[in-house]
């Protein structure tokens, strides 16, 4: 490792060249350089004339030493630049004995480059002209009269050790806006001052320092982009007050870090920005921080979390001429007046990858104690340091913001001593008092007793004063992950895996040709309704009815026979059904018997038929390359607690699209419940990067890191879901807002304006029907209620009967179109269309309650039971009862009376539902999961009672598929045949699949409507044809048809997939002895 020289370095200034200069007098003006660093001055040019063309070569070298070890150090070539200035020598008139001189601008040249690394630089740096100087001040369009300049060192100032460990350190005052009113611009002077003391490597703080803030009436809002200044005073140029290439840019409220940046402040801050008094400094200090400060700096971050920064106001003094100034202790301190204090909270400088906060922070009255409790602080910058900080606050002084420069009439005046300076901060070895100390210190130390009241500072509070601020690192103190190292990790642990090709032949080919003509005969029939029906379709979209779609069909129907294209589809698919009989079937020979023909074909059109269903209505078979059917199957599989198989499913819509923000989130869940931290972190991580907006991803960071124990990243991952929630809130309102007129959210029948956010989300608060409880207080509040919610979900799945599901269907297809005939009985309700966010949920959710979500935590409690990750949801429903806007909601006791029924536990669940009717006795949502729990405890009666409520509502409830389902299965069992027909057709009507046509059907038949009862079983033997008790239904229907090849076939498929129902395989043998057909056995 490179090592420190402990002997001083020189650092050479050289000056070679001035373009576009002027004098006072003539066009060839005598000047030189003074150059000056840290109030020395280095030394003088030599005199040059400049050319008629405005040019001059000065090749005028300077130099000071750095020394780390004393004098010039790192940190003073952060925030201290070197001043070049031009002065013109005058001509002698005569009788004139010394030369005269008049300054004509200052330069500054910024060392910053010699901290980053650099041994040398080349700049041009502008030449400002001092007040009543023939130079050209800066504009665009004229030239701007310049210096070149070289900065060079025989080696670099750090070592490798410090370029990499090190940082620099920046803090911007802006402003403190809504000041008092006894803040006025007449009478005394005063110096504003705002400071904080910054943690290095020694017992000793740095502390920054920034004076004679300017006061001003207000009036208008300050320029944006506008410069930052030089800690710096007595400047000579006014333009070179500003550092180069450095601007305060300001930004929305909703960006900043600090506080006052709600929906709720941004009023009064247009107000305190725009018409109140103010006090601006726009000023940066810079503080360099070698390895050892940098972990220090971390630590303090840690352990502190808050630092103070205090602002007060002391009277500028007047020295006496010829004497020098006494200054006593007591007196000084007594100056200090409006003596406060603002709280910054540093911990996101502790998340990953961040660099800068910058916000607005409010000022409170300096009080030993509460500054010690929040921040561990025990000594003021100010009152406990106050007589050094005071020594040059004279007007005249170099600090003072009246002081103004003098012409000198020779050399000789200039170099008259001049007093030293702080130059906007202390140095470390001038405080005696020790400052900010670590929390890990709880030994108190002895400190002068502190004033209790502060009435003054109280009226910071009074004017809502607040402090502008900006603290920025070079690098961030904790790294993040860039997005190609995260993709990259993902990349190796789930590879991307294309879809091979596979090499088929003889029956396997037959059969592979077989499902290509299906698809290519499908693709064709498809674009035939598109060119017939297509600009129908989208003009009425999802209006289209019952009665248009049997028109449809009918006349594409027609239009197929009457082209000829029916037959050339025939024909199309006849060679790839030889090749089957050939080379699946080994059939060459002709059949001996018309019965041996009757029998084969009949074995033939089932086996065709299931193999169309394979090759259009299986989904995974289908569809393989289809990342939703494998997230859909993974989600069933965490409902039967089959942790492997979702990880398996999760895993492979992942590496069919490695962007995809839900299958990330999903592995990453997978990886936590099996404990495989370090790839949960990297699949939450590369969602946040993937998609920054996701509430969703950032919450289920933040839960990560809360079971890894890390509090500051849990604290950043929430904190940035809370704010992405918020601004997509305020976007809707905006949107809502141009649409509408004024907006307002609707959360369980109340409305919730922009007041209504808070920390983490939208107050639930004034909401007319969700009456918001006391959340229980103490650290061990949620544990009574999530006592048993801690135990593994037991497993509830049913073999056959979708109605035992209510959060998923086993049926794989249900986007086939319903057959109409049966379903113009149905009214049609209004659906009112619902904006979801992409990102927060795999499907479009049912028709329901419209729910916004009111927390991070409750937007992802949804997110989860989506899926069924009920084992993850007991830690997020912990943080929704702690949260301050969360708490036991209708919502929170419907998740755990939910997760309960899971369970089997329907005593808990009744008990949850009980509070969650008293929190919102209206809402669908909980008398369709009181249904539930009815019916999967056995109280067919009661769960018939709260179907028939939830269905009678307005507005539907969130699984009204399953309603249906549920309430028509006990109306088939009462024998309501009407009522279990008109059930079942709103159900086709709204999700159609296997069970709701199955339903309609056996409902058709009790009512011996046997035409539809049949239309109803055919599209459910479309859908499935696995489903037992379709062809038992089937069976039944054509036996009362009296069709017998159709009743023998239906019940031989019956009897091959095994029906259970005994009481209905009964019935089918009765009515096949009551017809003489139907059994082969007979």
């Amino acid at each position: 490792m490179e090592q420190v020289s402990s002997t001083g370095r020189p650092v050479q200034i050289t000056v070679t060249d001035g373009y576009d200069l002027k004098g006072f007098k003539g066009d060839t003006p005598v000047t030189f350089i003074r150059a000056e660093f840290n109030q020395v001055i280095l030394g003088d040019s030599a005199k040059v004339t400049v050319s008629p063309e405005g040019t001059a070569k000065y090749n005028f070298t300077s130099s000071f030493e750095y020394s780390p070890e004393g004098g010039i150090t790192l940190d003073d070539l952060a925030h201290k630049p070197v001043f070049l200035t031009m002065t013109e020598v005058l001509p002698k008139e005569k009788k004139q004995k010394d030369e005269k001189t008049l300054i004509l601008g200052q330069a500054v040249v910024d060392l910053l480059p010699l901290l980053e690394g650099e041994s040398s630089f080349e700049t041009m740096v502008p030449l400002h002209p001092v007040p009543g100087s023939p130079l050209e001040p800066l504009r665009s369009g004229v030239k701007q009269c310049s210096l070149e300049v070289k900065v060079f060192v025989a080696e670099p100032l750090l070592t490798t050790a410090q370029i990499l460990g090190g940082n620099l350190l920046k803090v911007t005052l802006e402003a403190a806006y809504s000041v008092p009113e006894s803040f006025v611009p007449v009478g005394p002077m005063q110096n504003y001052m705002v400071g904080l003391q910054v943690p290095s490597a020694g017992e000793k703080d740095y502390p920054i320092l920034f004076k004679n803030g300017t006061l001003k009436l207000g009036g208008e809002r300050e320029p944006v982009p506008r410069p930052k200044k030089w800690p710096i005073a007595n400047i000579l140029a006014p333009g070179a007050n500003y550092i180069p290439d450095s601007f305060i840019v300001g930004g929305p409220y909703e960006e900043e870090e600090g506080e006052l940046n709600r929906p709720e402040d941004k009023e009064f801050r247009n107000q305190a920005e725009s018409i109140k008094k103010r006090i601006i400094w726009d000023l940066e200090s810079r503080c360099y921080l070698d390895p050892p400060a940098v972990v220090s700096l971390q630590k303090r971050i840690a352990d502190c979390r808050f630092w103070p920064v205090e602002i007060t106001r002391v009277p500028l003094t007047t020295a006496p001429k010829g004497k020098a100034a006494k200054f006593d202790k007591a007196d000084d301190e007594g100056q200090l007046s409006f003596h406060g204090v603002a709280y910054v909270n540093m911990v996101p400088l502790l998340y990953p990858g961040v660099k800068r906060i910058r916000g607005a922070f409010h000022v409170y009255p300096y009080l030993d104690s509460t500054v010690y409790e929040k921040t561990k602080c025990l000594f003021s910058l100010f009152r406990d340091t106050g007589h050094l900080l005071t020594q040059n606050n004279k007007i005249g002084g170099f600090n003072s913001p009246l002081s103004k420069p003098i012409v000198s009439k020779n050399l000789k005046e200039e170099k008259t001593v001049k007093e030293k300076e702080l130059e906007g901060r202390l140095r470390p070895g001038d405080l005696q008092a020790p400052s900010i100390k670590s929390q890990s210190s709880d030994t108190p130390l002895e400190v002068e007793p502190s004033p209790s009241h502060n009435p003054e500072g109280q009226q910071y509070i009074e004017a809502g004063t607040y402090i502008v601020l900006e603290i920025q690192l070079d690098r961030a103190l904790v790294p993040k992950r860039m997005p190609e190292e995260l993709a990259k990790r993902v990349k190796e642990m789930i590879p991307p895996r294309p879809p091979l090709t596979r090499r088929t032949g003889g029956a396997q080919k037959a059969m592979s040709d077989y499902h290509m003509q299906i698809k290519n005969i499908s693709r064709a029939i498809l674009d035939e309704y598109h060119r017939m029906f297509g600009k129908q379709v989208a003009k009425l979209g999802n209006n289209m009815d019952s009665e248009t779609v049997e028109e449809q069909k009918c006349l594409l129907s027609y239009e197929l026979n009457c082209s000829g294209k029916y037959f050339a589809f025939k024909e199309q698919l006849k060679h790839a059904v030889v090749k089957i009989v050939r080379e699946k079937y080994l059939k060459t020979t002709p059949f001996e018997s018309q019965e041996e023909l009757q029998t084969f074909i009949s074995e033939l059109y089932v086996f065709l038929v299931d193999q169309m269903h394979v090759a259009l209505n299986q989904r995974l078979v289908r569809e393989p390359q289809n990342l939703e059917h494998w997230l859909d199957y993974g989600a069933f599989c965490l409902l039967t607690e089959d942790n492997i198989k979702a990880q398996e499913c999760f895993r492979k819509a992942l590496s069919l699209n490695q962007n995809h923000i839900q299958s990330l989130l999903l592995c990453g869940v997978l990886a936590v419940l099996m404990e495989k931290y370090e790839q949960a972190e990297i699949f939450f991580e590369d969602a946040t990067c993937l998609e920054p907006t996701n509430v969703v991803a950032w919450t289920l960071l933040g839960l990560y890191y809360e079971i890894q124990n890390n509090d500051i990243r849990m604290e950043m991952a929430f904190h940035e879901g809370f704010k992405q929630l918020q601004a997509r809130t305020l976007q809707a309102q905006v949107i809502k807002q141009r649409s509408t007129g004024p907006f307002e959210y609707i959360e369980e029948g109340g409305k919730v304006d922009e007041h209504s956010l808070g920390p983490w989300g939208i107050t639930n608060g004034s909401s007319a029907t969700a009456m918001k409880a006391e959340t229980p207080a103490g650290p061990g509040a949620p544990t009574s209620i999530l006592d048993d919610f801690l135990e593994e979900s037991s497993k509830l799945l049913s073999d056959s009967q979708e109605h035992i599901l209510p959060t998923q269907s086993q049926d794989p297809t249900v986007s086939q179109k319903p057959s109409n005939i049966l379903l113009k009985e149905i009214p049609v309700k209004k659906e009112t269309s619902k904006c979801q966010d992409s990102s927060t949920f795999l499907h479009p959710s049912p028709h329901g309650v419209s729910q916004t979500p009111a927390t991070i935590f409750m937007e992802t409690i949804r997110f989860l039971m989506k899926v069924n990750a009920v084992q993850y949801v007991h830690r997020v429903l912990a943080h929704e009862l702690l949260c301050p806007q969360g708490g036991p909601s209708c919502e929170y006791y419907l998740v755990l009376a939910q997760t309960h029924l899971l369970k089997k536990d329907f005593a808990k669940a009744e008990e949850y539902l009980q509070h969650a009717a008293q929190m919102d006795y209206l809402n669908p949502n909980v008398w369709g999961v009181k249904g539930h729990l009815y019916f999967l405890s056995g109280n067919h009666a009661e769960a018939k009672a709260c179907y028939e409520r939830t269905i009678s509502f307005v507005v539907d409830a969130s699984e009204m598929h399953f309603i249906f389902l549920r309430l028509g299965h006990i109306y088939l069992e009462e024998k309501e045949y009407e009522k279990a027909k008109k059930t079942y057709m709103q159900a086709c009507k709204r999700s159609p699949s296997c069970l709701t046509w199955l339903g309609l059907g056996i409902a058709c038949y009790r009512l011996e409507e046997l035409t539809e009862a049949e239309d109803a079983l055919s599209e459910a033997n479309a859908l499935n044809n696995y489903n037992a008790e379709v062809w038992a239904y089937l069976a039944l229907v054509s036996l009362k048809a009296g069709r017998q090849v159709e009743a023998e076939q239906a019940y031989k498929y019956t009897m091959k997939l095994k029906l259970k129902d005994k009481a209905l395989l009964a019935e089918i043998h009765t009515v096949q002895e009551a017809v003489g057909f139907g059994n082969p056995s007979f």
